[in-house]
């Protein structure tokens, strides 16, 4: 039985058919079984009630459990949990101690160690292509696209190419031990994305530059914690005018990684611009 945590995020939902398509028993973690909306055959079950009883394998995301991931990850080691894939950060290479996402993924992956179980910590690099997503309610009413660095570039990666490492991680024992780092395939800035998000939709999305202030105060009304906030500025002003590093997929999955475009393309209704 594989435990899938944190089952209807944009990583584990796509995991949860890979794993299904394979022929493997799956017992889905959610915060709402009844309202999880996950496919006939998946087992669901709420992530408080974490349940291990025949598990063997553990795919953790530290977004299911914001009280932390001491507790569950102890009840894993107790419990006699085989492997676990960590959802990891490749800012974990970072030593600086303001950098609160590489000292969260870094206490995770050492902890995981602890518990003598098979590991992988899957670093994906270059960030998620579903932050566009944080565009969709101005691009659908107004068409514009509001961010502070237009010139930023990362190397957005689509969700689906993460959930195949990760079934890769679990179904085989070909990543057993290591911590791969991967990208998208092609740098972007973000003004780049706003670009392609028009020309798939066909609907012209102008890009609006926020100075760090208007940023600030956007993502504290998002609900972005004020530490967070201020590591994103942080983050993102280092990377303005740098081509992102390519870390291809290709050779973990066998085929090219896939693009913002054709991310952009699968989730083209949540930019469709709002008529009336």
């Amino acid at each position: 039985m594989i435990l899938v945590t944190g089952a209807t995020g944009h990583v584990a939902r796509p995991l949860v058919d890979e794993l299904l398509a394979a022929g493997r028993k799956v017992r889905a973690l959610s915060r709402d079984p009844a309202r999880a909306g996950l496919p006939d055959g998946v087992e669901v079950a709420a992530t408080a009630d974490l349940p291990l009883d025949g598990v063997t394998s553990v795919f953790f995301v530290t977004a299911a459990f914001p009280q932390g991931h001491e507790e569950p990850i102890g009840k894993m080691q107790a419990a006699g949990v085989r492997r676990i894939v960590a959802l990891s950060s490749y800012s974990v290479l970072d030593d600086d101690p303001k950098n609160m996402i590489g000292v969260k993924h870094r206490e995770l992956e050492r902890r995981i160690d602890e518990t003598g179980a098979e590991r992988t910590f899957l670093r994906p690099a270059g960030g998620f292509a579903a932050t566009a997503l944080e565009w969709a309610e101005r691009i659908r009413t107004d068409g514009i696209a509001p961010f502070p660095f237009k010139d930023a570039q990362t190397a957005p990666l689509h969700e689906r190419d993460i959930a195949a490492m990760a079934a890769r991680a679990l179904l085989t024992d070909d990543l057993v031990g290591e911590a791969p780092l991967f990208s998208g395939p092609e740098s972007l800035s973000y003004s780049d994305r706003a670009r392609i998000i028009g020309e798939v939709t066909g609907e012209p999305v102008r890009f609006a530059e926020l100075s760090h202030d208007e940023a600030r105060q956007e993502w504290l009304r998002a609900g972005i914690p004020a530490h967070a906030v201020e590591a994103r500025l942080r983050m993102f002003a280092k990377l303005v005018g740098r081509p992102h590093e390519i870390s291809p997929v290709d050779s973990y999955l066998g085929r090219p990684g896939l693009t913002f475009a054709q991310w952009v393309a699968e989730h083209i209704n949540s930019f469709r611009k709002v008529t009336t």
